[in-house]
């Protein structure tokens, strides 16, 4: 069997990057509540995709308004041979007394979800700096939660599936040298990402990563990234490693050395290389399934 599933599961540190809709003069993080009653903050695949897409230089894909059901969708003359981002991301289109033509995801995105509970933490802002030009401004207080946590998320991507697709019958497909430039161009992307929000710039690039190509698709580590009190959960890292042989060949692990407070067991004991070694020993992987 081929080995055409690339995954891994990434931690990054930012703090505040995804609101949901406000209510009165409160701004709330985007939130979930686990069964211990724990609340934990998360980014959504959504606003990881915008960003990716954005900085990958790949958003001019045209779109258009379906005016029967009033739908914005990707222009039913787009291709995958010329926009990257429906290659990658995917697509539906609808027209008129026509079935719906759809691409499912070659790339697939989870929500990123902090690793730490969120404790209610808000910030109080008042815009006294502007305030304080006008005598007697009637000034609007606001608030907005804050939590600074590390998060996770995984991305999985079908690379059998990148560059291929069918329209009416017929098969679409684009050069293994493009296919190569796409994913490495989204791994580049990944690997310095960041987020602008309520004029900050959040950090996103990765401190700890796992993963690699597989021939089978499954995300190993989705959901198996933890800490406790700041430390990473080896253990639980080591008993998928140790699942199977195949998993344990085909993994590489990427970590920003004196990240988490058991620096030195992370080091010692899943014997990582540096972020910029992960990225680029898994392009060459990417090289090598299409050559």
């Amino acid at each position: 069997m081929k080995k055409n599933g690339l995954t891994m599961s990434l931690i990054i540190e930012c703090g505040s990057a995804n609101y949901g809709e406000g209510f009165g003069n409160i701004s709330p993080l985007k939130k979930l509540t686990r069964g211990s009653g724990e609340v934990y903050t998360y980014i959504s695949r959504q606003a990881l995709r915008y960003n990716i897409i954005q900085q990958m230089g790949c958003d001019s894909t045209p779109v258009e308004v379906v005016s029967s059901k009033k739908v914005l969708q990707f222009h039913s003359d787009a291709d995958i041979v010329t926009y990257p981002e429906i290659d990658l991301f995917g697509y539906m289109k609808t027209d008129s007394g026509e079935k719906a033509t759809t691409r499912s995801a070659v790339v697939r995105l989870s929500n990123a979800i902090s690793l730490e509970p969120y404790a209610g933490d808000t910030d109080y802002l008042t815009n006294m700096g502007l305030a304080a030009r006008k005598k007697d401004a009637d000034n609007s207080i606001a608030q907005s939660e804050i939590h600074q946590s590390f998060y996770a998320y995984t991305v999985a991507i079908d690379l059998d599936r990148v560059g291929i697709d069918e329209v009416k019958g017929k098969i679409i497909a684009i050069e293994n040298s493009e296919k190569v430039k796409r994913v490495q161009n989204l791994l580049d992307t990944i690997m310095f990402l960041y987020r602008d929000i309520k004029g900050r710039r959040e950090n996103l690039s990765p401190v700890f990563v796992i993963g690699g190509v597989y021939e089978r698709k499954n995300p190993f580590f989705e959901n198996r990234l933890q800490l406790f009190k700041g430390s990473l959960k080896i253990e639980i890292i080591k008993q998928v490693l140790d699942s199977d042989d195949s998993i344990k060949e085909n993994t590489e692990i990427g970590y920003l050395a004196g990240t988490f407070r058991n620096d030195k067991d992370v080091i010692e004991q899943l014997k990582p290389v540096t972020i910029r070694e992960f990225f680029e020993n898994l392009k060459r992987k990417v090289e090598e399934v299409y050559r």
